[in-house]
């Protein structure tokens, strides 16, 4: 065991802050009244978590509440519809808890809560049975979500998965424990890739932790194990000062001696996470065991839809030695009207940041639509006789004869969703087909 030994960092205690701390951080750190009943409010529809962390070492109190890393984890006006928000205002006024109850759940139900097929297309099933805290949308690649990691070190407030943190059983999905992901696996050998995802896995300790991963190394035809994280990002003391943050590391070592590739699928969404000592200390000991560092997360307004922002983020992940790979498209779900950003701009964004990149970090993609049939990148926009077009490419599909075929679709100036698209007529009939069967 050679674990990296780095100057020595304070050891932290881990506090979460939620809906009912509002009052305390508005006071700490001096909110308007307004932005604090703003906060209020939303986060009685949308999920709202916070940690110390957060709160003391990447938010810029100065700045608030334009601040990049106060929109990303504190719920803003304009994330809810005006009438939504003075409904949810009113019943709270009056306090009808039965009427404020029906107006959170008439409110979830218009934000889309599982896009992009989900839970009508994405979950297996076993003699008809549904299972449980499983999606299998990839040939080669099964999404497993354990129970005990359905939550996180911090919310983001633009999350697709937020209904899995608003304390509906119906929205979330979550496994009581590996057995049947393993009998799964056992019947598929064509599933080289398994994603334990969430929620958060690390929030779980690293003996619960192991209790879902040590069963997948029995799996021969299992040949990598994917850990998708904001940890790093939000806690980075998970890997470098707390009690069993050692253990969580043996355990990534142990992974990588089965012989199976172990990566860290990161989420850094603005330069700063990754700014701090705790932070970059973080990546290197997980550098250390083995595992990669891969690196993600979609493009949002009022956070990081700007190249200069992008260009430094990537630089910073390969400084570190991880890998830049996704530049994401905001999903079609939660205050998405708030963060989106339209493709044509989203494209802009990323080609000016890319164009700036040594060679080593134009790994990354993007931008890219996680839609219904697939993963879409925006490859940009062709000039033609016939007017202008986006140039677009499967870089992963239901249907994996589609995964590299591109197609066309007209341009637009709005458009910030596969669905928003009228796609080139002299598209092949089979791909228009399979864009457009689960709209």
């Amino acid at each position: 065991m050679s674990l990296l030994t780095l100057d020595p960092i304070e050891t932290a205690r881990f506090r979460a802050y939620g809906p009912r701390h509002i009052n305390e951080i508005a006071q700490r750190y001096g909110l308007p009244d307004d932005v604090r009943e703003a906060v209020r409010l939303i986060s009685m529809v949308l999920p709202f978590r916070v940690n110390e962390y957060v709160l003391s070492e990447l938010i810029d109190w100065r700045r608030i509440p334009e601040d990049p890393v106060f929109q990303l984890v504190f719920p803003q006006r304009g994330m809810l519809a005006d009438d939504d928000l003075r409904r949810l205002a009113a019943a709270d006024a009056a306090g009808d808890r039965a009427g404020l109850k029906a107006e959170v759940q008439r409110i979830r139900e218009t934000l889309n809560p599982h896009p992009s097929g989900q839970r009508e297309l994405n979950v297996p099933t076993d003699d008809g049975a549904a299972l449980p805290g499983m999606q299998h949308k990839y040939r080669e690649t099964v999404l497993y979500f354990p129970g005990q990691g359905q939550t996180c070190h911090t919310y983001c407030t633009y999350c697709f998965r937020w209904a899995q943190f608003v304390g509906d059983a119906d929205l979330r999905f979550a496994a009581p424990g590996p057995e049947q992901l393993v009998s799964y696996l056992r019947r598929h050998p064509e599933v080289s890739d398994v994603l334990v995802t969430g929620g958060d896995p690390m929030v779980m300790s690293t003996e619960r932790l192991r209790s879902h991963l040590e069963p997948l190394l029995a799996i021969d035809t299992v040949r990598t194990i994917r850990i998708g994280t904001k940890s790093v990002a939000y806690w980075p003391h998970r890997f470098v000062t707390d009690k069993d943050a050692d253990d969580v590391l043996r355990l990534y070592e142990e992974v990588v001696a089965s012989g199976r590739n172990l990566a860290v699928m990161a989420h850094f969404s603005h330069p700063r996470e990754l700014a701090t000592g705790p932070a970059r200390q973080a990546v290197a000991r997980i550098r250390t065991t083995g595992a990669l560092v891969y690196c993600q997360a979609p493009i949002i307004a009022h956070v990081n839809d700007d190249p200069d922002v992008w260009s430094e983020l990537w630089r910073a992940e390969l400084a570190a030695g991880a890998v830049p790979y996704y530049m994401f498209v905001e999903r079609d779900t939660g205050p998405h009207g708030y963060f989106k950003v339209p493709l044509a701009r989203s494209q802009e964004i990323f080609r000016e940041a890319y164009q700036r990149l040594p060679g080593l970090a134009r790994t990354v993609r993007g931008p890219v639509m996680s839609a219904t049939p697939g993963k879409v990148a925006v490859d940009g926009v062709e000039e033609t006789s016939e007017g202008r077009f986006f140039q677009l490419r499967f870089l992963q599909a239901r249907d994996p004869s589609l995964v590299g075929r591109p197609f066309r679709a007209r341009f637009s100036s709005s458009a910030s969703w596969l669905d928003d698209l009228e796609l080139d007529p002299a598209t092949d009939a089979d791909l228009t087909a399979a864009v457009r069967r689960h709209p």
